[in-house]
């Protein structure tokens, strides 16, 4: 029997940590816990058949890292390890059997994370990231898994690949578990529900939680799965938060208050439940004990509409949605000039000025006559994502592009569109289901736009009908009446008004380009404004309009005064009390060194630095006045939650830009050797710097997740410290020779795993015996209480609080 036959049906349960217990049966610092399954089959064997006989019956297979990349040198292949460590697991149960449930007994392939960075933030493409991941799925595959387990996921985008990667290569069941920090939030800031819509959409049997935090703090987080979504819910936590005790790494949750949390963690509706890091036989042992007479709390119908970048969702049907239609080349010869030149700066920034006018979403639409559409969409939508977390509505009928954007947007993406005919609902909803994207769908079919409202209705029910054929449910469906022109036949509006008043009963969300209904007449804004208001007052959900319009944000505002949705007016009034009058532009805006850091647009922030260059600013002056503050701000908005780590690198990115205009400029001129050496550092880094603001960084021997490491780096080198990177798995001898030789002040050390804190120890043992400088370690097993028991001078729980406390070192 398939482990889909027991889901929601009654729980089940995972074991728990895998790399502690390895650990404490001699498992050294840098040894790989995967070549295990081949050097010690008989330990991990045993480890599996101490789960079974807890209770048990899903086993992780010991492969949580049997990728290609950390493989690599290991002297094993991926196939190798991946069918060993099957070996061992169904040699548990077959040493532990369950007696009385022999047909459920199961053996998920684990996959973990990379270790490294998706682009554009890091050097991983997303398809190379695919190709790690289906290597080690068709291993599970000739191994005979049962499922696939896509776990300790940090990144939603990293997720995406997993999961593309195991139904790509499998016909197998797909669960997949997140680690968020106790505020409900991922490593690249996307929230719980954005990661589970993300996860649903792309058709994953179940979802959840596991590492990071313990089950008190996921038993918070449970209801936010569950508001959106039904599928069974995971739960797997560490079993509370690491702390050093006699030179071991111990938990600060036990077991019987681990199972007492576990019971609420099923209260709040996970089926499926388990451990991770630090909890032992003993720990599933108490929660099955005290769960198994019970049966999956049912869940709601939670049928939301929502699409989401990697940041927060945006929900149809709360509020009327407004869709930035300006990146649409249609009678914008900038934008196709941009676009033929592949100015994807100006096409940010022509983003940028929409949400910060109101757009909740971007359409994205770059069809032009004699360009490769499908590399253009996916370039202008991939450097929109690195700089905003909103939603995109991805705007073609080129099906070879639009595969290919949803193939590489990170998030659940609106998709514009589908028809009624025939050949576009067979091309286009198979790929809207693979990818998990809402789709908007035209009412026009084969006869053309119906000149009536039962007419477009019956196109709208034809299309939701033939969706649920391909596994699209209708919450999925976004309808457009489609606005025709009212200076060709007055019954236009009329039309469209009753079609979403229909609509609207049916519960069906409907989406409507408003500026057609103009088109041929003048003073368009005035006819789209009173068109755009009463279609909201008949209940279109989003519309497709141009937020720099301001008779258009007047209906919009003055709607949701007068509806109720702004409580009270405070966002009108807001917004109106002493805001001076402003009209629509077509221009795209230039932005200052200051906003082009904040808002991580690297060629902007070139620009406007070459220009204070010129104006004769000194470069000791743009860096203090202009590009510190800048990423202070960006810092502190991190630090808030306001900001997020894509914006945080991106910022980074900016401000190098900005950095490496004034070294052009100083390299080249005479005489100022002193201002050169202020403002220039190793590795490309340039700011207001000496030899002795040095910093020695590495990740910990046996260690070798240096995503942390990497990205506090840029901004140690981005605030002008002089950063010597040793790089991953370093010995702590390394660790010293490099503050002795460079005379460093500060020593940075990260540690990912629970397994390698002692490596860290020791390194800052050894740098206590032989030099004075001080040691700031952080990593995702790091706290403030771990740092000061293993003798750290300061512990950075972010990038953002490393620069604060080198600040403090260097400068205060």
């Amino acid at each position: 029997m398939s482990v889909l036959d027991f889901l929601q049906k009654e729980i089940l349960y995972f074991d728990g940590a895998m790399g502690t217990r390895l650990q404490a049966a001699g498992l050294k610092p840098g040894e790989l816990p995967e070549v295990w399954n081949i050097t010690h089959g008989d330990v991990v064997a045993e480890i599996h058949a101490s789960y079974v006989r807890a209770g048990a019956n899903i086993l992780k297979s010991n492969t949580f890292g049997a990728n290609a990349l950390k493989m690599q040198g290991s002297g094993y292949s991926v196939e190798d390890v991946v069918l060993a460590a099957f070996k061992n697991a169904r040699a548990a149960f077959a040493k532990a059997p369950v007696s009385k449930s022999q047909d459920k007994q199961f053996v998920a392939l684990d996959l973990g994370p990379t270790g490294k960075l998706l682009a554009p933030y890091g050097d991983l493409q997303f398809e190379e990231a695919v190709a790690l991941y289906a290597e080690q799925v068709r291993a599970g595959v000739k191994a005979k898994a049962d499922l696939i387990l896509v776990e300790t996921m940090s990144d939603s985008y990293e997720a995406k690949a997993a999961i593309v990667a195991a139904k790509e290569n499998s016909d197998l069941p797909v669960f997949v578990t997140f680690t968020f920090d106790k505020d409900g939030k991922l490593l690249n800031g996307a929230d719980v529900e954005t990661a589970v819509l993300m996860a649903e959409g792309l058709g994953v049997d179940a979802v959840g939680f596991n590492c990071g935090l313990g089950p008190d703090l996921v038993a918070k987080l449970m209801p936010r799965a569950r508001r959106v979504t039904d599928l069974p819910l995971i739960a797997n936590p560490n079993a509370g938060l690491p702390t050093e005790q006699n030179g071991k790494t111990v938990f600060t949750t036990g077991p019987e208050e681990f199972a007492d949390y576990m019971l609420d963690v099923y209260r709040e509706g996970a089926s499926v439940l388990g451990g991770c890091c630090g909890t032992d036989p003993n720990y599933i042992h108490l929660v099955a004990e005290r769960t198994k007479s019970l049966k999956p709390v049912a869940a709601k119908d939670n049928s939301v509409t929502a699409v989401t970048g990697y940041g927060a969702p945006v929900y149809f049907g709360n509020e009327p949605i407004l869709i930035g239609e300006r990146i649409n080349p249609t009678g914008k010869p900038l934008l196709k000039e941009a676009l033929r030149n592949s100015d994807m700066d100006y096409i940010c920034r022509l983003g940028l000025e929409q949400l910060d006018n109101g757009a909740h979403i971007l359409d994205v639409n770059t069809g032009l006559p004699g360009l490769n559409e499908t590399e253009t969409l996916c370039k202008a939508m991939t450097s929109l994502q690195a700089i905003t977390p909103v939603p995109l509505e991805i705007d073609t009928s080129n099906y070879e592009a639009m595969e290919k954007a949803l193939r590489l947007y990170n998030g659940k993406p609106l998709l514009n569109s589908v028809n009624g005919k025939q050949e576009s609902m067979e091309k286009v909803f198979p790929l809207a289901k693979k990818y998990g994207a809402a789709v908007v769908g035209l009412c026009l079919d084969e006869s053309g736009i119906p000149d009536t409202v039962e007419g477009r209705l019956a196109i709208a029910e034809k299309i939701i009908k033939t969706a649920e054929q391909y596994g699209i449910k209708s919450k999925d469906i976004i309808i457009d009446p489609l606005a025709l022109t009212v200076s060709t036949d007055s019954r236009n509006p009329a039309i469209d008004l009753a079609v979403i008043k229909a609509l609207k009963a049916k519960g069906i969300h409907t989406v409507m380009g408003v500026s057609n209904i103009s088109f041929g007449l003048p003073n368009r804004d005035a006819v789209n404004s009173s068109f755009f208001a009463m279609s909201l007052a008949e209940g279109l959900s989003s519309a497709i309009m141009n937020p720099q319009s301001e008779r258009m944000m007047e209906a919009y505002r003055s709607y949701c005064a007068l509806s109720g949705i702004d409580e009270g007016c405070k966002e009108f009034v807001a917004h109106y009390a002493n805001a001076p009058k402003t009209k629509a532009t077509t221009t795209v805006s230039e932005y200052t060194l200051f906003d082009a850091i904040v808002k991580g647009l690297t060629e902007q922030s070139g620009n406007a630095t070459r220009k204070l260059l010129e104006e004769k600013t000194a470069p000791l002056d743009i860096i203090n006045q202009y590009i510190i503050p800048a990423l202070n701000t960006v810092g502190e908005g991190f630090g808030k939650k306001t900001l997020f780590l894509p914006q945080l690198l991106m910022a980074a990115d900016a401000a190098k830009a900005a950095f490496d205009e004034i070294k052009k400029q100083m390299q080249g001129s005479a005489g100022q050797s002193k201002a050169s050496t202020e403002s220039s550092g190793e590795n490309g880094s340039t700011a207001d710097a000496s030899q002795g603001d040095t910093i020695v960084l590495a990740v910990v021997k046996g260690d070798i997740h240096d995503i942390g490491k990497n990205i506090v780096k840029v901004l140690w080198e981005n605030y002008g410290y002089h950063v010597v990177d040793l790089g991953k798995d370093v010995p702590a001898e390394s660790v010293v020779e490099a503050v002795e030789k460079h005379q460093a002040k500060l020593v940075g050390l990260t540690a990912l795993m629970t397994t390698t804190v002692a490596a860290m120890e020791d390194t800052i043992n050894a740098l206590r015996r032989k030099t004075n400088t001080k040691i700031l370690v952080g990593g995702a097993v790091m706290t403030q209480e771990y740092a000061d028991t293993i003798g750290a001078d300061g512990y950075a729980p972010d990038a953002v609080a490393a620069v604060d406390y080198a600040n403090k070192i260097f400068r205060d």
